[in-house]
């Protein structure tokens, strides 16, 4: 039998990025960038880094 092709009638990511948004409309609409880990009581207390 022979090989199959698959196509699909949805755009590659690579050939049709997202576009361009500027940053202060995703803090509009998201909020401020947060942390990946949550600060520890001492890094609150003292506002350690």
């Amino acid at each position: 039998m022979g090989n199959r092709i698959y196509t699909s009638s949805r755009n590659d990511a690579w050939s049709n990025p997202r576009p361009y948004t500027d940053a202060s409309l995703r803090f509009a609409k998201h909020g401020r960038v947060l942390p990946m880990e949550e600060p520890s009581l001492l890094e609150r207390l003292f506002g350690w880094r």
